[in-house]
């Protein structure tokens, strides 16, 4: 039993990468970074997408995100390792999941095309 639902495949990957570094350039955007900031931004409904690695272990750290999204109705997606998703959201160190609170002025198209195109694949 996995946390991944479903196969992101790569163009998707590269557009969600430039998007969450488009997004973290931008000033007054807000990104929350770790599982548990990640957690706390679904719980309180404040996150507008969520970003996962799928080379987590344990699995069973990041297996409740997928569901919370789900009942909240918040869009998620995955990029295929940790270090991958840390250096979309300009941090130096690797992260298991990410979720955006604030996508910054100027970057809600972006946002809704991506989420559009995450939509599809489930």
């Amino acid at each position: 039993m996995s946390y991944v639902k479903f196969k992101t495949p790569d163009q998707i990957q590269t557009k969600l990468k430039t998007t969450l570094n488009q997004i973290a350039e931008t000033k007054d955007s807000k990104i929350r970074k770790g599982m548990n900031e990640t957690t706390k931004s679904i719980e309180r409904g404040a996150a507008k997408l969520v970003v996962m690695a799928e080379d987590v272990t344990p699995p069973e750290i990041l297996f409740h995100i997928p569901m919370l999204c789900e009942e909240k109705g918040i869009p998620f997606g995955y990029l295929s390792t940790k270090k991958d998703l840390g250096n979309a959201v300009r941090i130096n160190v690797s992260s298991s999941a990410i979720s955006i609170e604030n996508e910054g002025s100027g970057n809600e198209g972006i946002l809704n095309g991506l989420v559009k195109d995450l939509d599809k694949l489930k």
